[in-house]
């Protein structure tokens, strides 16, 4: 391959550049803290939804709302890739350091805007159209940071040690994590709840401009990457390097065996770990928002260390043995632990599942597909939405029996059956009359049947809970822990930080990022509690089976190459 001959031709340098010098602290530091920056303000995002929402999509029609709602969650996602393929270019092409500071800098001013942004009732439809255009620049600034802190601390790392060194950059993003969880609580606790939902909210946005300072200020104070200034010394770098990465088949294939080989599995593990088990607690299983929140950061807690034990478990017996074991495991064990965490976290809820299941008796083709996110929809045009809409609204489990057309629905509690009204048959204030009877009516059917409303605090097994929780977590940190090392190994250093982004944030962005709605959406859709889990399952194993197959191992590689 020319790019290794031209390497390896300089005699007087040694295998590999990057030997350990006394600022490797401040490398894993300065490239670590872009990687916090990301979490912190994707978890913003996601505990202060009900406030962002309230002022920035209040007074917009239904259909605007909903989009608008959407589109402020998606954009950042869905953008992602785009970033990794413009900074990557810049980073192949101009240098590793330079390019994030860039991304650094534009992230940190998206998220520093938000909290100065005006709201719905200050400029009208502007307001939610300019957060999803600083999402959209968060979201493209994040598809640079990862990729360039990355490549630059695993070309300053010693050789043997480049699992190590990068998985310090993975274990920030629990620090963001804590940061704006501690924060947001601490906020609400000092400034009442009324002064917050007011403007208190703002707050933590415009903290992060103090984050960012010190970023920027000590990477700043840093030199280019050794391999990168090599190669520039060499007059080796690419001229060309998203033709080099994609137009290319004997790197795409890699690009593609990456994706779908390890990141997609370490994607929708990641976040089925430190998002849907939150929304799994508090929706389905009924804990109160804030037992769920603390019990996920014990547990976070415990597991953050063993990000730091697999990459350096990877540096000694390899990236891939550890990764595909965690994907395998994963496909194998979560539905079995989300069943154990019903148990564990509402043993009312499970009892009430196994003795008294719930059914739905209707025509298929007369349901409408229950999802509604931002809760402004209404399911009234027919018994089986009427019916549906009640128990997903509820968070009840419950099946389907499918019916000929024109069968009025019916929800059967046990042994109890409840009719549900039929809209075609009934003026609207009669139809609202009846709907409520209808509910009232399959409440207490519930309640009889052992439902509980919520979950008893005095029988939530905590530590069975946490140790549930951390045994995910522990799946989690396996396969994103050798991650970073990994790409940055599989890949030529002239079109490395191009190559590496773009499979990462489509596996982390779309895969995972979008794991919480599909599987959510799958959820309401079916009625079945654990229904979404096929997301994260039916991707883990697809990544063992490609993994396993096709994905080489890297530890031992020389990275200057």
């Amino acid at each position: 391959m020319a790019v290794t001959e031209g390497v390896q031709s300089v005699g007087q340098v040694p295998k590999e550049s990057h030997v350990s010098k006394k600022n490797e602290a401040k490398v894993i530091l300065a490239s670590s803290l872009g990687t916090m920056f990301e979490w912190y303000d994707f978890y913003l995002y996601g505990l202060l939804a009900s406030y962002i929402s309230a002022q920035f999509f209040s007074g917009v029609n239904e259909t605007t709302g909903f989009i608008l709602a959407l589109g402020a969650f998606a954009s950042g996602f869905a953008i992602r890739p785009l970033g990794s393929i413009f900074f990557g270019r810049i980073g192949d092409l101009v240098g590793r350091k330079n390019t994030f500071l860039v991304t650094m800098g534009l992230m940190g001013i998206s998220t520093f805007c938000v909290g100065f942004l005006p709201s719905y009732a200050s400029i009208g439809i502007a307001a939610p159209i300019i957060l999803v255009l600083l999402r959209l620049l968060q979201g493209l600034a994040v598809g640079g940071e990862y990729g360039g802190a990355a490549t630059y601390v695993a070309e300053h790392s010693p050789k043997g040690k480049r699992g190590l060194f990068t998985s310090f950059i993975q274990t920030t993003a629990t620090i963001g994590l804590f940061a704006a969880l501690l924060l947001v609580i601490g906020l609400r606790y000092l400034m009442g709840e009324e002064a917050f939902a007011d403007w208190g909210w703002r707050i933590p946005f415009l903290i992060s401009i103090f984050l960012l300072a010190v970023s920027l200020w000590i990477r700043m104070q840093l030199a280019e990457s050794p391999v990168f200034q090599k190669m520039k010394d060499e007059g080796s770098l690419s001229k060309a390097p998203l033709t080099e990465a994609f137009g290319r088949w004997s790197n795409l294939k890699f690009v593609l065996i990456a994706l779908f080989g390890a990141v997609a599995g370490q994607g929708v593990i990641g976040y089925t770990g430190q998002f849907y088990t939150l929304f799994y607690l508090e929706r389905i299983a009924d804990v109160d928002p804030a037992t769920s929140n603390i019990l996920l950061v014990i547990a976070l807690m415990m597991a953050t260390p063993t990000f730091v034990f697999f990459g350096w478990l990877s540096d000694k017996i390899g990236r891939k043995k550890i990764i595909m074991t965690a994907c395998l495991l994963a496909a194998l064990t979560l539905f079995p632990l989300f069943k154990a965490l019903t148990f564990a976290a509402n043993p009312d809820l499970a009892m009430a599942v196994q003795n008294s299941p719930v059914t739905v008796t209707a025509n298929a083709d007369e349901c409408s597909f229950q999802f509604d996110p931002i809760g402004k929809n209404t399911f009234d045009k027919t018994s089986c939405d009427i019916a549906k809409a009640y128990l997903a609204h509820d968070g009840t489990s419950y099946s389907n029996i499918d019916m000929p057309a024109g069968t009025i629905a019916q929800v059967q509690v046990g042994d109890r059956v409840i009719q549900a009204p039929d809209p075609g048959t009934m003026r609207k204030a009669e139809l609202a009359e009846e709907i409520a009877r209808f509910e009232n009516q399959v409440g207490t059917a519930l309640i009889e049947a052992g439902y509980p409303t919520e979950a008893d605090p005095e029988k939530i097994n905590r530590p069975l809970v946490i140790g549930i929780i951390l045994t995910i977590m522990l799946m989690v940190t396996a396969t994103y822990a050798p991650l970073a090392a990994m790409l940055v190994e599989l890949f030529p250093s002239r079109i490395r930080y191009t190559s590496m982004s773009l499979p990462y944030h489509i596996g982390n962005g779309w895969f995972g990022g979008f794991l919480p709605t599909t599987a959510f959406a799958m959820v309401a859709a079916t009625g079945n509690i654990y229904y979404g889990l096929w997301y994260p399952v039916l991707i883990a194993g697809m990544t063992a089976v490609i993994g396993i197959l096709f994905l080489p191992e890297t530890f031992r590689r020389n990275i200057d190459d």
